[in-house]
């Protein structure tokens, strides 16, 4: 085939159609420089032919010439939607470790084309492969743009919405309340205002409710943060929502940021085989106490059930200095619980000691939901007339015989963590709960 198209050549000695095909032909033997030959020839004949262009931008990226590949590329791609282009562009872009352009344009690709698929970019590019790519998405959108303070709320509870919990309350207020309250005394001694509680403990036990109250009882701005506000397929993109967010926070101070489910984010990097991973858990933690940190009236309080897989460094001091077991509600807090829950509701003269007592172990949001099936029996009954019927002592009752207390399966876990790895009695509060004596 080639010594044909060759002969054939030599009568049509300015074909570019019949160049390109040889040069293609080349390209398949291996014979780059004659193929480089033909490509320059194409191109003196005809200095638009894209198609020439991304030919010889080919021939180069198989010689490991990757920079002249992408200088091609990158002019043949302005204004392009060809994916073929945009896709080598991406490769040499990747060969040369630039790994932000390369996320740009994988970006276009995936703007062209929804369906398109490429296990290496995914690899290469992407924190995980099974997130989708959304058109909606808008990309130069930070987490904290000229919206952002629309995820900034003064909560409307405070620690008298909360059912017991005062040893928790009592450990918060020495480390937040009490600064804000006396700030030239703090000042005094060169002691910054803010810092980082985490609360650990079984889930349910109202660990984001105290960290929205504490706000509350400040009068600080709240930003509740989610592990998916945070965690983005992109590499990149997770360390810089992160650091947006401190940059809001550190904006509108004094602030409380709420992080939910912390050990997602800071687990420990020993586990770790991404380094994706590992270098989010290095910018979260050059935020709390990094040399370009200022974190004075920032309060970071990080809420987890699994505190035995965050990594050691957040409990340096300076970080999570104070780590602070949400047990579940005790029999007065259970008594506050239900009062809370309860008002505004339809209701006769509850016994809410007798429902703190049936009601051991259980969670807050047990409570709540031993509530729930209560009214839901309620309602099946005024279906009937239409008329709402109060809710009794011994409709709750009833109700929570019939829940069981979601803690205990935690506290199987934690039992061996705090018997068999407790570093430093970082976990004898849940002996101490459990009433076990090491």
């Amino acid at each position: 085939m080639l010594e044909s198209l060759l002969e054939a050549l030599k009568f049509s000695p300015n074909n570019v159609a019949l160049k390109l095909q040889i040069a293609k032909l080349y390209a398949q033997n291996g014979d780059y420089t004659n193929c480089e030959k033909q490509l320059y020839e194409c191109i003196d004949l005809d200095s638009t032919h894209k198609d020439a262009k991304y030919e010889l931008a080919n021939c180069f990226y198989k010689q490991g010439k990757t920079s002249a590949a992408e200088v091609l590329l990158e002019e043949i791609t302005k204004n392009s939607n060809n994916i073929k282009y945009l896709e080598l562009l991406c490769y040499c872009q990747l060969k040369q470790d630039n790994y932000n352009d390369a996320q740009d344009t994988y970006k276009d690709i995936l703007t062209i084309d929804h369906s398109y698929i490429n296990e290496d970019f995914d690899r290469k590019l992407k924190i995980t492969t099974t997130s989708s790519f959304d058109d909606d998405d808008d990309d130069d959108d930070d987490f904290a743009d000229e919206d952002a303070i629309s995820f900034m709320k003064k909560p409307d509870v405070s620690f008298k919405d909360i059912g017991g919990m005062h040893n928790v309350k009592k450990e918060i207020s020495l480390k937040i309340i009490k600064p804000l309250e006396h700030k030239d005394l703090y000042k005094a001694y060169g002691k910054k205002i803010g810092g980082g509680i985490l609360l650990y403990g079984p889930p349910g036990c109202g660990k984001t409710h105290l960290a929205r109250a504490t706000a509350g009882e400040i009068n600080a701005n709240f930003i509740n943060v989610g592990i998916n506000d945070i965690l983005d397929m992109w590499i990149g993109s997770s360390e810089r929502n992160l650091h947006e967010i401190f940059e809001t926070a550190r904006e509108n101070t004094p602030c409380v940021i709420f992080i939910d489910e912390i050990d997602a984010l800071g687990a420990n990097r020993n586990d770790m085989n991404k380094n994706s991973g590992r270098t989010v858990i290095n910018q979260f933690l050059a935020e709390l106490d990094g040399i370009d940190a200022d974190n004075d009236g920032i309060l970071v309080i990080g809420a987890t059930n699994a505190p035995w897989y965050l990594d050691p460094a957040f409990r340096r001091p300076g970080r999570f200095d104070r780590i602070i077991f949400v047990s579940p509600p005790d029999t007065e807090a259970r008594e506050e619980i239900f009062t809370i829950q309860l008002k505004d509701k339809p209701i006769e003269t509850i016994d809410y000691s007798s429902l703190a007592k049936v009601t051991k172990e259980f969670s807050g949001a047990d409570i709540k939901a031993t509530i729930d099936v209560a009214i839901e029996s309620k309602l099946e009954e005024a279906f009937k007339d239409g008329i709402p019927k109060p809710l009794s002592t011994k409709d709750i009752l009833k109700a929570a015989k019939k829940m069981k207390a979601t803690t205990k399966e935690w506290f199987s876990s934690a039992k061996n963590y705090a018997l068999y790895s407790n570093d430093g009695g970082l976990y004898d509060e849940i002996l101490t709960y459990l009433n076990i004596k090491k």
